[in-house]
């Protein structure tokens, strides 16, 4: 099943992982990768270590991308960006085709194909390897139609308002 996760709004990234809470939850493995997050430390990064190491075989975020990508203030090369995206994507590969997971979800895979860190060929070359039994998400901004074509669901989030819009700085544990 490929379930899309689009729009403007807050909460793509967090209903993915409350998706995989409700995997784990029943007994299934689930696991995130992300694409732009790169060293950025989340919420969900300190919690997962906070797991066991048996726990975190059932649930895992794997953190790919060098940051933010022409905003707030990176100076990294943008080829440094596509290259960390590749990378992303073919840890994206492992994971769909490990047999590990029941599900995969690609975080942010949208706003790499958007920013043009991948190709759309290629996410969709991985998406193609999703086995029958297993449920992948792709979230992000501007899902384009050739992945929402191939969608099982699509849910869209929109803002209305967002605080940022006031002025106000990402707060802990709320947006980060």
């Amino acid at each position: 099943m490929l379930f899309v996760i689009t729009g403007d709004g807050k909460g793509k990234t967090t209903s993915c992982l409350g998706h995989m809470v409700r995997a784990v939850g029943q007994g299934k493995k689930a696991c995130m990768v992300q694409f732009i997050k790169g060293p950025w430390i989340s919420g969900e990064h300190l919690y997962v270590e906070m797991l066991s190491k048996e726990q975190q075989k059932n649930f895992s975020i794997i953190r790919g991308g060098k940051g933010f990508v022409g905003i707030k203030g990176d100076m990294i090369p943008f080829a440094e960006h596509s290259a960390a995206a590749l990378d992303t994507l073919r840890e994206a590969e492992k994971a769909i085709t490990s047999g590990q997971w029941d599900m995969v979800i690609l975080d942010e895979v949208h706003v790499a194909l958007s920013l043009g860190l991948v190709s759309e060929e290629g996410v969709i070359s991985v998406l193609e390897k999703v086995p029958e039994d297993m449920i992948c998400i792709t979230s992000g901004r501007n899902a384009p139609s050739a992945i929402v074509d191939r969608a099982d669901v699509v849910s869209r989030i929109d803002s209305v308002f967002h605080h940022y819009d006031e002025g106000s700085s990402a707060q802990r544990g709320f947006d980060f």
